[in-house]
């Protein structure tokens, strides 16, 4: 399994970036799929997830309205479409993988919290 994200770097207050995660390894639209950040001294936040359909998705509260989730199963590719970022944004983001295939998270909130692997993650850093 290897999830490798990219698209991160340094935006203004305001600004907008879009975030991708490049799956191999296993059959991506088998499989439920979050983002999740953590930022300096911090513990990891769970930030958004998308069923495997890309039909159902969820987000953190803080994020809703700004960031969007999507996938193309066609490419094993998952999306983190951030807008009106924040300084408190800031933070190392990284994509995971459900720890079970099929509809494991199924709008369960503690569940969207676990997952068996994650990438490196790609820096977000928002600042003036």
């Amino acid at each position: 399994v290897q999830l490798v994200e990219s698209g991160g770097g340094m935006v203004q207050p305001g600004g907008s970036l879009r975030l991708s995660c490049a799956a191999s390894g296993f059959t991506f639209s088998n499989y439920d799929m979050s983002w999740v950040r953590q930022a300096p001294g911090k513990g990891p936040e769970w930030v958004s997830s998308i069923n495997t359909g890309g039909d159902s998705t969820y987000y953190e509260p803080s994020v809703k309205g700004r960031f969007t989730i999507s996938r193309d199963n066609a490419k094993n590719t998952l999306y983190l479409q951030m807008g009106s970022l924040k300084p408190e944004d800031t933070a190392l983001y990284y994509c995971a993988r459900a720890p079970f295939s099929g509809s494991y998270y199924n709008g369960d909130r503690i569940r969207m919290r676990e997952y068996d692997y994650r990438g490196q993650g790609t820096q977000v850093t928002v600042s003036s």
